[in-house]
């Protein structure tokens, strides 16, 4: 078995040293063992643990979530179809933010379209009137 200092393991797994301390106070990770000079010592399961809850955030679960996903881990009673109500209820979530993201792009369109973008003053900027709550009444 491999053992890691704090900063090798940052290294390995491609987070902070930083991040792998929080991930310790909050209790994702245990805490580590120590060598006589003090320096903390991480095996192989610690880089296991941080690089799942590093792919799971890339997968936009929340460190809460996150949790709830490693206690199914620690689980021997939990199975497949525990941590697919957890994809299937963060699909749902992204589903619903690319809406919201659809319409603040189209938003903007509109109402870059119908800005002068030249030296006219801020008065005539179509951006401007709206986020002061104008309402825009250009055809288009």
């Amino acid at each position: 078995m491999k053992h890691f200092t704090i900063g090798k393991l940052a290294a390995h797994t491609g987070v902070g040293v930083e991040t792998i301390r929080y991930y310790e106070r909050s209790g994702f990770l245990p805490a580590p063992d120590r060598l006589s000079s003090g320096y903390r010592v991480y095996d192989d399961d610690t880089v296991n643990k941080v690089r799942f809850i590093r792919e799971a955030q890339t997968l936009g679960f929340s460190l809460s979530e996150i949790s709830e996903l490693l206690a199914l881990t620690d689980n021997p009673e939990a199975d497949c179809a525990q941590v697919n109500d957890h994809a299937q209820t963060k699909l749902q979530e992204i589903e619903e933010k690319i809406q919201r993201l659809q319409l603040m792009q189209a938003s903007l369109e509109r109402l870059a379209k119908y800005c002068p973008a030249d030296e006219q003053p801020l008065s005539e900027c179509s951006i401007i009137s709206h986020l002061y709550g104008e309402e825009i009444t250009h055809d288009g």
